[in-house]
């Protein structure tokens, strides 16, 4: 592990990330037994592509935490792993135990928190149910961006980002990964056109059926890509028999934690483990500690008898290459 910071270096550089919507995990060791390199408190960021800044232990430590920061990353839950010597007797309920041979011999207990941007959300328009869907979307999650169509400037609550045009050509597709139109007869056409522009892959139209086939024969009149025309959302929410633009904004809102939840599209986690090695499932057993090693970037590796082994790490390669016949299983001998 490298780049060593402190405490506060470490907050203030996860504050960074936050804010440019950069995926991590903190890892934050929480209990320590016998001599470790890292003590309790120590912390380090964990990106998804390997980088590590701070120190949460040796090199027994990052295979461990590296695999564990993928799997965070990918599900958003946080988890609490072990590092020690004897995997069998440090188990426990709510804990992941990695048993290792380092020369310390010591037990880290390290806490893999991950922090993933929250999802995107561009509302377009700024009718009642606009307005609506921006307060409430805000409180559930998304992160949002209002577009007013020219002409429009009424400020709305709520959203962390509000542009006074459709000229959406600077915004990231972070920040349209889900784009609802609610312009309701206030540049419709206008409104579509610049949805349809961010190439996002889930778009709802606030309209009835008839008025949202109107609009889809438009676009497709005016070169509008027909797999995408075909694939807009209307009507856009789930059915509750709406009838407010509060409740039809609750609707459209059912309807995009339906497809966040139950990954429709899960821009996210693809964000979050881009860069990250790719895992094809296979795994050996280190001869030394009895760890899973990934094969997918495995760093330690020998061979004994035209066989390939692994290791969690340097320790345990050159403890097996001393004496590589001494830990052959009868079978393998």
């Amino acid at each position: 592990m490298s780049g060593v910071m402190d405490s506060e270096q470490i907050l203030q550089k996860a504050s960074e990330l936050k804010a440019a919507g950069v995926p991590f995990a903190l890892a934050t060791v929480v209990r320590t037994e016998q001599s470790t390199s890292a003590k309790a408190g120590a912390k380090a960021i964990v990106q998804a592509d390997g980088t590590i800044q701070g120190w949460v232990g040796g090199g027994c430590a990052q295979p461990a935490v590296l695999k564990t920061v993928r799997q965070a990353l990918a599900d958003g839950e946080a988890r609490l792993i072990r590092i020690a010597p004897d995997k069998e007797a440090q188990a426990e309920e709510g804990v992941q135990v990695f048993g290792m041979s380092c020369y310390s011999g010591g037990v880290l207990d390290i806490f893999i928190e991950p922090v993933v941007a929250r999802p995107g959300l561009l509302v377009i328009g700024v009718s009642p149910v606009a307005q609506a869907l921006v307060d409430l979307a805000s409180r559930v999650g998304f992160s949002v961006t209002l577009a007013r169509p020219d002409g429009y400037s009424e400020p709305v609550a709520g959203a962390a980002r509000q542009l006074d045009s459709l000229d959406l050509s600077a915004l990231s597709a972070a920040a349209s990964q889900y784009v609802v139109v609610a312009t309701q007869g206030k540049k419709d056409e206008a409104g579509l056109e610049a949805a349809l522009a961010t190439g996002t892959q889930w778009l709802a139209f606030v309209a009835s059926e008839k008025k949202a086939q109107r609009m889809r024969d438009y676009l497709l009149d005016r070169g509008q890509n027909t797999a995408a025309v075909t694939a807009i959302r209307s009507p856009a929410g789930i059915e509750i028999g709406a009838r407010t633009p509060e409740e039809i904004a609750l609707s459209v809102l059912a309807a995009l934690v339906q497809a966040r939840r139950s990954g429709e599209i899960d821009l996210p986690v693809a964000a979050a483990t881009a860069g990250a090695p790719a895992e094809s499932g296979a795994v050996a057993i280190d001869p030394i500690c009895g760890m899973t090693v990934d094969l997918d970037g495995a760093r330690y590796r020998s061979e004994y008898r035209g066989e390939p082994y692994y290791f969690c790490c340097a320790g345990c390669q050159r403890k097996f290459d001393t004496s590589p016949a001494d830990y052959m299983t009868s079978e393998a001998v």
